[in-house]
């Protein structure tokens, strides 16, 4: 039994459903007139069959013969006209609110913030915008148009039967609550089936993205045929949830037969008898009543399958209004408080963070000063990216606060306090694209020189002008075109390029050889002058000439000075730096 607030839910998502078909009122209501139109036209078909039986067949009226089939012809022209109105314009109702959705969908996720796309599998987000969009697509511009237009179908065709004969009326629309039940019941295994086909194929997409984006991974180590099952095992559970939902979806359609075909004998055996024993009652009175039956028990039967389709819609309305209705941890404040753009000083005053239930940062206190370059070292899992990620608001912190110039950065526009920050990370982001949209990423209205000032800084410019296109060449998927130096040097470009007064340097060199290093760490250089700069650094050679160095041990700031007194201490630093000393030095000493 659902509770209150999934009630609430499911009401308040049919509403926005509804706002959205409401926007289009005007093409939905031409759509509706299209509708009445064939409805209309269907209607009329029995009340013709009585005069060509008895005026054409039976009397044999001339004149009827005549009239009769330019009646017929008008008939269906007028059908003709209201397909094609029901058609376009529920087509282009159901593709504006799948656009709408969609836009609305990716608009909501990018304001999400970085927690929820680590929880989240990208297949999984990916899947939603296009797998369960286009089920929505479906219900919408064929679901709901045949509904629409079975509902006015199906009143036309009751008020024809009852004008014909009502007593007989009466006996045929009997059958029609029983088909209640089995209709809804079905409804709701189908919408099962459908949630776990849609989950199903998230988890496929994810897969997918994984493995494709991992190929050089999986031949290297040989596991093309492990991956090979589990791709397997993925698409037979989606084939088990498509027969559950086929079932269902099978098992309607014969039940609703089976009640039509009772509705039907008893219109036969009733209508046949009056034939037969009330002079009166023509045959072209029983063969129009008969037509509008079998044309009213039509739509009738397709409830079913539409009612199937509306489910599996309603299952992906579910899945996406749960990203929708989704509100994010991080806000902007109501009252912002502007900062200008100049160097900061920039202040953590008992700061706390946690993952979970588990604290990972805890009573960190560390002020910086404008342009001072600041080291954070430690071991892995010691807190430190996560420090850095608390200064743009990738996270807020749970304990403390963080201020610049004074100001807590929450009561700063996230927008705002982002244009502060430029971040260069160990993993070069960049997108398949050309070189100039990648280097001017987030600084669209750069012009050519900017763009080349800042190649140039960050010693890039050489291999740029190395590409037949030059600026316009295309890096490929992820920079795939590019070697790791390459592309760490076009994100030192684009960072400079953005020209901002904190510079976040997130293990930048790390994954580099000594030769692509070198020159990366040139461009770091004049990337880091004039800005207050937090570097993150595994190899201790790259910061010794920072301002200061803070070492960070399970979260906390043990230690704090320059490279030389830190030495001197013979603390957590030294270790390290003995550490790492001896690793650099272990092939001479084994030679």
């Amino acid at each position: 039994m659902k509770s209150h607030i999934e009630k609430f839910q499911v009401r308040n998502r049919h509403r926005k459903l509804y706002a959205l078909l409401k926007e289009n009122w005007g093409r939905l209501a031409l759509a509706m007139l299209g509708m009445l139109l064939m409805a209309g036209s269907k209607g009329a078909i029995p009340l013709m069959v009585r005069p060509v039986l008895d005026y054409i067949f039976v009397n044999r009226d001339e004149k009827m013969l005549t009239l009769l089939p330019i009646a017929v012809v008008t008939l269906f022209l007028i059908q003709g006209i209201g397909r094609f109105m029901q058609e376009y314009f529920m087509s282009f109702v159901g593709q504006k609110i799948i656009k709408d959705l969609r836009d609305s969908l990716y608009h909501h996720i990018m304001e999400l913030p970085i927690s929820f796309f680590h929880a989240e599998k990208t297949g999984s987000l990916m899947s939603r915008i296009t797998f369960d969009v286009n089920i929505i697509k479906t219900m919408v511009s064929s679901a709901v148009t045949a509904a629409l237009r079975d509902f006015f179908t199906v009143i036309v065709l009751i008020g024809v039967i009852f004008y014909l004969d009502w007593k007989l009326a009466s006996g045929a629309i009997l059958i029609l609550p029983f088909a209640y039940y089995p209709v809804v019941w079905f409804g709701k295994k189908v919408r099962s089936a459908s949630t776990g086909i849609q989950e199903a194929m998230g988890d496929l997409s994810s897969f997918l993205h994984e493995t494709f984006a991992g190929n050089k991974i999986v031949k290297a180590f040989g596991m093309e045929k492990a991956e090979k099952e589990r791709f397997y095992n993925k698409t037979q559970s989606v084939f088990k949830l498509e027969l559950r939902q086929a079932l269902a979806r099978s098992m309607s359609s014969p039940v609703m037969e089976f009640l039509a075909g009772v509705g039907i004998a008893f219109v036969i055996w009733y209508g046949g008898y009056k034939v037969i024993h009330d002079a009166s009652y023509t045959p072209g009175t029983f063969f129009g009543f008969m037509t509008a039956v079998l044309l009213l028990y039509d739509p009738v039967k397709k409830v079913a399958n539409l009612n199937n389709a509306l489910q599996e819609g309603m299952a992906a309305v579910d899945r996406i209004f749960d990203i929708i209705e989704r509100n994010p941890d991080i806000v902007d404040p109501e009252n912002p408080v502007a900062i200008s753009k100049k160097p900061h000083t920039l202040a953590f005053e008992h700061v706390g963070f946690k993952y979970g239930s588990t604290m990972v940062l805890q009573d960190i206190n560390l002020e910086v000063k404008p342009g001072e370059v600041v080291a954070l070292v430690g071991m892995s899992g010691g807190g430190k990216t996560t420090l850095v990620n608390l200064l743009p608001r990738f996270y807020d912190v749970v304990e403390g606060a963080i201020k610049i110039d004074g100001v807590d950065i929450r009561d700063v526009a996230i927008a705002r306090l982002r244009q502060e920050i430029a971040v260069v990370t160990q993993e070069p982001i960049l997108f398949n694209n050309s070189v100039r949209n990648n280097i001017a990423y987030g600084q669209i209205d750069a012009t050519e020189k900017q763009i080349e000032e800042a190649a140039k800084a960050a010693y890039a410019w050489d291999f740029i002008q190395g590409f037949d296109k030059g600026l316009e060449t295309s890096i490929g998927e992820l920079g795939g075109r590019l070697s790791g130096g390459e592309k760490q040097r076009m994100c030192i470009a684009r960072a400079i390029l953005k020209d901002a007064p904190i510079l976040i340097l997130d293990e930048a060199t790390s994954s580099l050889d000594t030769e692509a290093e070198r020159v990366v760490q040139k461009a770091l250089e004049n990337l880091m002058q004039g800005r207050t700069c937090f570097v993150i650094a595994h190899r201790l050679s790259t910061i010794m000439h920072a301002d200061r160095i803070a070492v960070i041990v399970g979260g906390k700031v043990v230690e704090e000075g320059a490279h030389a007194d830190l030495l001197a201490k013979q603390g957590e630093y030294f270790k390290l730096y003995s550490m790492q000393f001896r690793e650099d030095k272990a092939p001479e000493g084994g030679e």
